[in-house]
């Protein structure tokens, strides 16, 4: 299977991620309509799409939170079709959900130790990812603001020691500069760490630069797949797929320009 439908192989690295053909939903919901695709180990994934086309549907998939109807998901080599998602969690695959699901009674650092494994991610190592964590130790999960909370449910599922993370719109209502935080973290992660990602999200523009795939999804099915930054050029696919209401910089000011100008007279 080649790596994202319509997009050219990776050399020498192997998919960590394979899905086949998969159909999935709730009871009797199809949402994933016959959908594959192949994930590189250490590679960064875009999931776009309008509201309601499926992305957090797959996530919930990946993870085995929905009912399963046809097709195969294999994770590291393994078939995972069947497994249930505590077995997904603790094999590899980090979850942070749009709801974060942080332990609100309990410290920061109690929500870290309470999953911790022991593996190679640490407290101390969660800390120096997530600076405002350490500072903010002692507090308890409700008396975070927003973008703590997401850092925090993003250490949390690094506790498992991932190989995957999936994130469902880790950036939504959150202040522009945790928004530039959590980025750089996830970049990190992927970059740095090695770590494979999918992110979900619905601000395009702003998470492809920190991605190297893109897949958009429409009626549970990839409808385009390209490289990020090809993607992140493409005002055609941009609005057709995603109705991006946005314009880069340079339309905007050529737009205000025109409308500005006054019409030139003869003298």
């Amino acid at each position: 299977m080649s790596d994202l439908s319509g997009l050219p192989d990776l050399p020498g690295i192997p998919a960590l991620l394979e899905i086949e053909n998969l159909v999935a939903g709730y009871r009797d919901a199809i949402v994933i309509n016959g959908l594959s695709l192949a994930l590189a180990e250490g590679s960064a994934l875009a999931l776009l799409g309008r509201n309601g086309t499926g992305k957090t549907t797959l996530i919930d998939t990946i993870m085995g939170l929905t009912h399963h109807v046809s097709g195969r998901i294999r994770f590291a080599g393994q078939d995972i079709t069947r497994l249930p998602p505590e077995k997904r969690a603790t094999g590899g695959i980090g979850w942070v959900p749009q709801e974060r699901n942080i332990f609100r009674s309990l410290t920061v650092e109690e929500n870290l130790t309470a999953v911790q494994r022991g593996g190679a991610w640490t407290v101390a190592r969660a800390y120096q990812l997530f600076p405002r964590l350490g500072e903010r130790r002692r507090n308890f999960g409700n008396q975070l603001s927003g973008g703590e909370q997401q850092m925090l449910a993003v250490a949390r599922a690094l506790m498992l020691d991932p190989k995957l993370l999936l994130l469902d719109e880790p950036l939504e209502g959150l202040a522009p500069i945790i928004v530039d935080e959590l980025l750089a973290a996830i970049a990190r992660l992927n970059r740095e760490e090695g770590l494979t990602v999918i992110l979900v999200e619905q601000k395009a523009r702003k998470i492809l630069p920190f991605t190297d795939r893109a897949i958009i999804l429409d009626r549970g099915a990839i409808v385009h797949a390209a490289r990020s930054d090809i993607l992140l050029a493409d005002e055609a696919a941009m609005a057709a797929h995603l109705a991006v209401t946005e314009r880069p910089a340079r339309a905007r000011r050529r737009s205000q320009a025109d409308t500005t100008t006054e019409p030139r007279t003869s003298p």
